[in-house]
């Protein structure tokens, strides 16, 4: 059986014919040692056919195809030209080697044509792209050097536009970074206590809170400066008047150590950076509540911004996610403690990362491996339909949503919850709906504008044609008095025939049905007088 090789190159798709190689006795290692020697190769392989790529943007969609394992119509005109043509009914007398299985597989589809790739037919493609440059006359070393770095440089930059436009990768940055705000804001938080509590220790018991602790430092600085004016201030400072009050009261009788003041300026300074860091923190959290909502918003109104982004940043993206199953999202971030009980033979987890969320909290403890195991299903739902769908819309999450409360209901209570057919198609509904107010609010604007700009030029027109409006609207009165008084004189002819209050199709079909009731009269009398006329002639 003949072998045909199927090359694609960057400068177009190649086709040899390997008649001289016997692919029987001879090993892999054997092929590899001979090949490449050109004298002997060339003997064994001779090139068939090539067609050029007509510019580096059919060569890029090309190599696009081919690493997607698509034939494109060109590589099928191309193969249907040079290879033996197949009887109908019959097989094929040949087999085209290709180096990627998957645009083999759709070849053989799409054209019924055998292709093979296995690791003989790979160390013969790659001899060919080693020797290629000698079997085309026309075609010079530097120029197929320049199509191949060309062609790589293109298809690299559009697999990174690709990436870039993937606008997951910002969510994914932005939830990293909150997690490292948040542990660097805690430890910066407790350094100002540790630092601050020398001078004041009594200011711990009486703010909690690290933000306003670290603002408090910032206002007071040194506490023996402290006086009952500023009992004001700190209230706008914290919001409530007695907890000023107890702050100066403490400030007096305070048992921490003066400091110089260069060390209360140092802690200032450093109060004054963790106040930044945490408003920086609280921004970055509202960009991640808005780029959610763009992004996945059927997840992120199921089970928060937080939980969704964490799950989408450990899955690397939300295509990934996805294509998960929901048995695997159940236990997304739990993978230690799942290889631990697989190696240990014990309980698998029952969550990762969604038990962050507040359905598992609210849930019995009997009942919270059964709602991890729902509340899995109904995210894969909502993922897939953000990562597939064309219009951007929360609907079909806050219907999910309310399926989940349902649940927890018949957990808790015994509620039946609905179907999830029924609940798809009041959300599809819902959306239809939402679409098209949309589209009759834009038709609505569309026509105001249209209708204010015509009656701003009436409005600028009026002034110089009054006279002439007026002419035109006597004369417009006049025929409408004349069309008016058509139908009545019509009316009234039709009143003086027949019945005044009747229209012409009644009036019609009373005189068919008079008609109807006058001929059996007629008939009747007619035989009364024939049977006088018999009787009397009779007599």
């Amino acid at each position: 059986m003949a072998l045909y090789l199927l090359f694609e190159s960057a400068s177009g798709y190649a086709l040899f014919h390997a008649h001289g190689i016997d692919e029987i006795g001879q090993s892999v290692d054997a092929v590899r040692s001979t090949v490449l020697d050109l004298k002997r190769f060339s003997k064994a392989v001779k090139l068939a056919g090539f067609t050029p790529f007509l510019s580096a943007v059919d060569a890029l969609n090309q190599c696009n195809a081919i690493s997607e394992g698509i034939m494109t119509d060109e590589l099928r005109n191309f193969l249907e030209l040079n290879l033996p043509k197949v009887k109908e009914g019959k097989k094929a007398k040949f087999r085209v080697g290709v180096m990627e299985p998957k645009v083999g597989s759709h070849i053989t589809e799409a054209t019924g044509i055998p292709c093979e790739s296995n690791d003989y037919v790979q160390e013969l493609l790659r001899a060919v792209r080693l020797h290629f440059d000698q079997f085309i006359d026309q075609l010079k070393p530097s120029d197929l050097e320049k199509a191949q770095l060309g062609l790589g440089h293109s298809y690299s930059r559009a697999k990174v536009k690709f990436n870039v436009n993937r606008v997951d990768n910002m969510v994914i940055q932005a939830i990293f970074l909150l997690d490292t705000l948040d542990k660097d804001v805690n430890s910066f938080s407790m350094r100002v206590r540790e630092w601050y509590g020398w001078h004041f220790p009594e200011l711990v018991k009486i703010v909690n809170d690290n933000y306003l602790y670290a603002k408090l430092a910032k206002f007071v600085v040194n506490k023996s400066d402290l006086s009952e004016k500023d009992i004001p201030a700190l209230a706008d400072l914290i919001g409530d008047e007695d907890k000023a009050k107890e702050i100066v009261e403490a400030a007096k009788a305070s048992m921490g150590q003066d400091l110089s003041p260069v060390d209360l300026i140092n802690v200032q300074q450093f109060a004054q950076r963790v106040m930044n860091l945490s408003e920086y923190r609280k921004n970055l959290y509202e960009y991640l509540v808005t780029k959610m909502n763009d992004i996945a918003p059927n997840l992120t109104s199921l089970i928060g911004e937080m939980v969704g982004a964490r799950l989408i940043s450990h899955a690397g993206s939300l295509s990934n996610l996805a294509k998960c199953p929901a048995s695997t999202l159940q236990i997304l971030g739990a993978e230690k403690a799942l290889f631990r009980a697989l190696k240990t033979r014990g309980n698998t987890p029952k969550y990762g990362l969604i038990f962050h969320s507040s359905f598992i909290g609210r849930a019995s403890t009997k009942n919270k491996g059964r709602m991890a195991r729902y509340l899995a299903n109904k995210c894969s739902i909502a993922s897939r339909i953000d990562c597939y769908s064309d219009m951007s819309s929360s609907i079909f999450g806050e219907k999910l949503r309310e399926q989940v409360e349902e649940r927890l209901d018949f957990y808790d209570k015994g509620v039946a919850p609905r179907k999830n057919l029924d609940v798809m198609k009041a959300a599809i509904e819902e959306d239809k709906e939402k679409e098209n107010g949309d589209t009759t609010a834009k038709k609505s604007k569309k026509k105001k504008s249209k209708s204010e700009a015509d009656g701003d030029a009436m409005d600028l027109d009026k002034p110089a044609n009054t006279a002439a409006a007026e002419e035109g609207t006597e004369k417009k009165k006049k025929k409408k008095k004349h069309k008016l008084e058509e139908p009545q004189d019509q009316e009234m002819a039709a009143n003086v025939d027949g019945e005044q209050d009747e229209t012409p199709k009644k009036k019609k079909k009373k005189n068919r049905d008079a008609a109807e009731s006058v001929e059996p009269k007629t008939a009747t009398e007619g035989k009364k007088k024939k049977k006088k006329s018999k009787t009397e002639a009779d007599d």
